[in-house]
């Protein structure tokens, strides 16, 4: 089959690998029909996962169809239409009977593109299927599914959920890439006062005005901690969301958060940030972060179905599979090209 391989920071290639094949009872083969990139790909890229190796095959997000099972395998069958999720989760560990399955003991977690190989793929080697995919309803299209992989769980537990939005609240978003767009969505179903999108590039924060926030921000002209003083009334925001994995984004969100609020990060760093514990100490804030653990999926995918969530929304370029590099470097120069999401189609789909 072919596959995008990752060969060292800077370096990957669409390349003719073997086929994946059952290794584990518990293991499903997936053959993939649309698969996306994800701002976590261009962070590996960058070398800032060491855990992902010369020769890996890069991905974690596919919808697919099942064409090989193993034997312990019960609730997935050859032919089964999936949501194969970012997350892999063992379902017998501790963390993953909490719920918490980007924490996995047992062999899952955040593996797929990472540990092992990946779903940027015509086939993709899938383990613990029973737990770790979701069966999707035939009205529902590739497209809506697939952003319930990894980007709206994550913008939804990571950012939403830990940051603790409750009505009334003002938010504050920093950085208006899919990850921050998908946050500004998600919080929405929160009820909160004001959505602030905060971001470099004018064309992002005009998305994120489309996606729910009713303040946007360049801080390349204005000054995030005026504005939002401003419109607090000298407080600073309830809620600020890191979405971006930059230490500066990191530090703008603690510097903008009032006493007593919440900062939730998002993004996934490379290096390291200052934590201005000289300022914050004295003002009970609240610092969370986290690995997705998709615990909100099924759920998510109730309201994408209903129409509540437009999870569509967010693709913006689509490209056969075999032109993934390409996508790549279209998906890479985001500010501009536009791209938010970029949906890959298998030509056997």
């Amino acid at each position: 089959m072919r596959a995008l391989v990752y060969h060292g920071p800077g370096t990957k290639s669409w390349d003719t690998v073997p086929d994946p094949t059952i290794i584990d009872s518990t293991d499903a083969v997936v053959r993939v029909d649309t698969t996306t990139l994800c701002g976590t790909d261009l962070h590996i890229l960058k070398g800032d996962v060491p855990t992902v190796t010369d020769g890996r095959i890069l991905g974690h997000e596919a919808v697919g169809t099942v064409t090989e099972v193993g034997g312990a395998v019960t609730s997935v069958h050859v032919g089964d239409r999936v949501l194969v999720s970012c997350v892999s989760s063992c379902g017998r560990c501790r963390y993953c009977r909490e719920g918490q399955y980007g924490q996995c003991l047992g062999g899952g977690g955040w593996i797929l593109g990472n540990t092992i190989n990946g779903t940027q793929a015509e086939l993709v080697r899938v383990p613990f299927a029973d737990t770790s995919t979701y069966a999707l309803p035939a009205g529902l299209d590739d497209e809506s599914a697939l952003m319930l992989s990894d980007i709206l769980p994550t913008a939804y537990e990571v950012g939403v959920v830990n940051g603790g939005i409750r009505p009334g609240d003002t938010v504050a978003v920093v950085g208006a890439g899919p990850i921050g767009l998908a946050t500004v969505l998600a919080a929405r179903l929160f009820s909160p006062a004001h959505i602030v999108a905060i971001d470099l590039v004018d064309s992002r924060l005009e998305a994120a005005k489309q996606f729910g926030a009713d303040v946007t921000i360049n801080p390349s002209r204005e000054d995030p901690a005026e504005q939002l003083a401003t419109l607090t009334g000298g407080l600073g925001v309830d809620v600020a969301i890191e979405a971006v994995g930059l230490p500066g984004t990191f530090e703008t969100c603690t510097s903008l958060v009032r006493a007593g609020g919440r900062v939730a990060n998002v993004g996934v760093h490379g290096t390291a940030a200052t934590l201005h514990l000289e300022d914050l100490w004295s003002k009970n804030v609240t610092i969370t972060t986290g690995l997705v653990d998709t615990w909100s999926t099924s759920t998510l995918l109730k309201l994408v179905v209903s129409g509540q969530l437009d999870a569509k929304r967010f693709v913006t370029h689509r490209f056969p599979l075999g032109d993934i590099v390409e996508a790549y470097d279209t998906f890479g120069r985001a500010a501009d090209t536009g791209a938010l999401k970029v949906v890959l189609t298998s030509t056997a789909v």
